[in-house]
């Protein structure tokens, strides 16, 4: 008897993008040591306005592990290393032992035990900055004022008026 093949692809409905891109995320960072996206994901949060935009979690080094089972006693943390800026670099080894108690303070355990700084430019992930509009001479936002003086909606108009400035105003 011939076995019928499984469909590549099983049409499951629509799911939330975290939910697809999750597991190829999850393997990305267990290889850079970190067991769940928790760290990365919520590094701003953990570590303040200070150090958000100018560090960023590179790898978390875990020391070689006992035979058998690991008692409180026993655990050693990890090593963390910090991509961030020089300047960054050198505030974050001064204040290292109050990141390290904010990190293990959002785990619940002694998960960090030393931040190794890289002084390698921090990846930013996450949406880039939109560009800044180009300032428009007075006989433009006067003819964008004048094609959008018809529209008695003040929300519509206030819209189309926006649009108007971006499309005379783009340098490409």
């Amino acid at each position: 008897m011939a076995r019928l093949k499984k469909p590549a692809f099983v049409y499951k409905g629509v799911r939330p993008l975290a939910d697809i891109i999750a597991a190829p995320l999850g393997a990305a960072c267990r290889k850079r040591g970190f067991a769940t996206l928790d760290l990365v994901a919520h590094w701003p949060d953990i570590v303040g306005p200070a150090y958000a935009d100018t560090t960023a979690p590179d790898q978390l080094t875990w020391p070689r592990r006992p035979k058998g089972l690991i008692e409180e006693e026993t655990h050693e943390p990890a090593v963390l290393t910090v991509r961030c800026s020089g300047a960054a670099a050198m505030r974050l080894s001064l204040e290292a032992p109050l990141i390290i108690e904010r990190i293990n303070t959002f785990f619940g355990y002694r998960v960090v035990g030393r931040i190794r700084p890289l002084q390698l430019p921090p990846v930013k992930v996450g949406p880039k900055p939109r560009p800044k509009p180009a300032p428009l001479s007075p006989e433009a936002e006067a003819k964008v004022r004048t094609l959008a003086a018809g529209i008695a909606d003040d929300g519509l108009k206030a819209a189309v008026e926006r649009l108007g400035r971006a499309v005379a105003g783009d340098r490409r």
